[in-house]
């Protein structure tokens, strides 16, 4: 809930701490956002649409695909990793699946997303999550060095916002697709494939603030149905970029259900000296 977290929130507008009362969060300076009714937040400031915002079918998909346990491996060994943590924060929480999973006792998780129809769901994921609507592109509503470790699953990355937030001794999490990730779906289907470059970037993106701690290969395989294969096409970056009349021709002509390759990439990243 809002109430665990609020002291690791800040104003979006002037950047001070915020407070709670009633269905209202609100700064010392005045700036105030109400809380919607799922008991989430929005601190997203301005008026631009968000454009990459998962869409309810996209959202809908992910938690049932995910419901079913398919990806509980992965959600195992970022539980690990937040064992010791008191405060976990997920940029690009989506529904909030891998944060409350991986949250430890007695511990807090922040829910950041910028999908209203994602963090909708991530305000119920969990007792003790705080969900609150953030571009992870721009300034994020959370006190500096405030956060113990920080998820990043198949999401976007804000390197310096990522090392404000983080304690000095905190740890990021990133976790991205591998070159085989959704074999053979992807040839198949005519699906986005994986960037071969994608290790090298994201090191280049993350090197000035992070020095990489582990690396860790998680590779599942999966039997799915047609339908769990159109939702697991819907959740992710290929359901912009496919028709679903001509993906639902494509299914159908699939074994059902059919095997399926999941490979995901876990590196862990710990803040440079400054």
């Amino acid at each position: 809930m809002l109430a665990d977290v609020i002291d690791h929130l800040i104003c979006p507008v002037c950047r001070e701490r915020l407070a709670l009362a009633g269905g209202t969060v609100r700064c010392g300076h005045g700036h105030s956002f109400d809380v919607a009714r799922q008991g989430y937040v929005s601190l997203l400031t301005g008026s631009a649409a968000p454009g990459t915002a998962d869409t309810p079918a996209m959202v809908a998909a992910r938690a049932d695909f995910l419901a079913a346990g398919h990806y509980a491996p992965l959600a195992d060994r970022l539980t690990r990793l937040c064992a010791d943590a008191a405060v976990v924060a997920d940029a690009g929480a989506g529904t909030g699946y891998y944060l409350a999973r991986a949250l430890p006792e007695a511990a807090v998780g922040i829910a950041l997303d910028i999908s209203r129809h994602a963090i909708k769901r991530a305000a119920r994921a969990h007792p003790r999550v705080g969900a609150v609507v953030a571009d992870v592109w721009r300034p994020l509503p959370v006190r500096d060095a405030s956060v113990d470790v920080l998820l990043n699953v198949f999401a976007p990355r804000n390197p310096a916002e990522f090392a404000r937030v983080l304690r000095p001794e905190g740890t990021l999490a990133v976790v991205t697709p591998d070159a085989g990730h959704l074999r053979p779906l992807v040839e198949r289907l005519g699906l986005l494939s994986v960037d071969e470059d994608k290790e090298r970037r994201l090191e280049a993106a993350l090197g000035d603030r992070f020095a990489r701690s582990g690396r860790e290969a998680v590779e599942v395989t999966l039997d799915l149905s047609h339908p769990e294969v159109e939702a697991v096409v819907g959740m992710g970056p290929s359901a912009w970029h496919t028709d679903s009349a001509t993906l639902a021709g494509r299914v159908r002509d699939l074994p059902d259900p059919v095997r399926v390759t999941a490979s995901f990439r876990i590196t862990t990243w710990a803040r440079r000296n400054s």
